[in-house]
């Protein structure tokens, strides 16, 4: 039988073309149907004579770009966990990559939980300082994708603007800088992709310049005409700094309780360790500690801790990354005494060879 090019003959499995490469499906072609040609062989009376062979001819390039321009991905996994594993054994043999891991673990959706909108959007502001020259081909579509949807997000809900704005900053002045001094060299893939994304990145950072954040109309009461003391419970409970910066803007009686020195004092606590501020205490004019100006002069000097509704978790025992409210199959006697939570830079650091 002669080769066609796209050979039905394969192991039994099926596959799928999506905008992040080619994905196997998971279940096996039993019949030609699924193919994307058909061969229809007559016999003649002796079975030697063959009528002509018909099938569709494989896709020319300029179509297999067009296609891997257009297509969104159809397919998702259902297991949100995926095996780490960083060298070749006799059982199983090739590595993670950081493409795999953003296919595998579906931060696509995870973006539209708002437990784990600031764990992504800072895993991507991370990748955009440090890593953007060494992400492979599938990793930088999926890493685009992902901030795409973000920055749809930001524009539709108006949640956290201020947060993918410093992201697409980051993100704009690296690419600058890495086209115009390294150019093909440092980056992987064609330099009129990376320029194109560069001028997409510019087309968003406009946008957000421009969002406006319509206020709420209501005949309800609203975060002013609360009593002093359930404001005062709120400004405790917030753990950024310019998120009490940012509320005592809206009147002088936030702005009151936004200036109280117990509370930037309880912020110093919460991010530093009680060594890192008493080395070099801030006093006042009256003699007091200024803990406002303590804790930002800390915030140069020292990393804050970080604080999410969700995190990614590392089992040590199956060695897996899963998100800690979708699990994973684990084999321990006791799973929770295996898991480790993993922070945005330990997760670049698993796929960092």
């Amino acid at each position: 039988m002669p080769f066609l090019g796209q050979d039905w003959r394969s192991p039994g499995w099926s596959w799928m073309k999506t905008e992040d490469g080619w994905k196997r499906c998971e279940f096996p072609c039993e019949d030609f149907e699924r193919n994307n040609f058909n061969l229809h062989l007559l016999n003649i009376d002796d079975g030697e004579t063959y009528q002509t062979e018909s099938c569709t001819l494989p896709p020319t390039k300029s179509e297999k770009e067009q296609l891997n321009n257009t297509t969104k991905s159809q397919y998702f996994y259902q297991e949100k966990w995926i095996y780490v594993h960083k060298e070749s054994t006799r059982e199983r043999h090739g590595y993670c990559t950081l493409g795999e891991a953003f296919n595998r673990l579906d931060f696509s959706s995870a973006i539209q939980d708002i437990r784990r909108f600031n764990y992504v959007a800072k895993l991507l502001h991370l990748i955009a300082k440090s890593q953007l020259t060494s992400l492979s081909g599938a990793a930088q579509k999926n890493y685009f994708n992902i901030l795409e949807t973000i920055v749809r997000k930001v524009l539709e809900d108006q949640y956290n603007p201020q947060l993918i704005r410093d992201l697409l900053n980051d993100l704009s002045s690296t690419l600058c800088i890495l086209i115009r001094e390294g150019g093909r060299c440092v980056l992987i893939g064609n330099m009129n992709i990376w320029i194109s994304r560069l001028e997409t990145i510019l087309s968003w950072q406009e946008q957000l310049m421009s969002l406006h954040i319509s206020p709420q109309l209501g005949d309800g009461p609203t975060l002013c005409d609360l009593p002093q003391q359930m404001k005062s419970n709120i400004l405790f409970r917030f753990s950024d700094a310019w998120d009490i910066i940012n509320l005592g803007q809206m009147t002088q009686s936030w702005h009151v309780l936004s200036e109280d020195h117990y509370l930037w004092k309880e912020l110093c606590k919460y991010h530093f360790s009680e060594k890192m501020f008493c080395k070099d205490l801030i006093f006042t004019e009256n003699g007091h500690i200024d803990w406002k100006l303590m804790f930002f002069t800390l915030e140069k000097s020292y990393p804050k801790r970080e604080q999410y509704g969700d995190t990614l978790h590392f089992c040590r025992h199956c060695s897996i990354l899963f998100w800690k409210d979708s699990g994973h199959p684990c084999t321990a006697n006791n799973p929770r005494s295996c898991l480790t939570p993993v922070s945005p830079q330990h997760f670049i650091d698993l796929f960092r060879f």
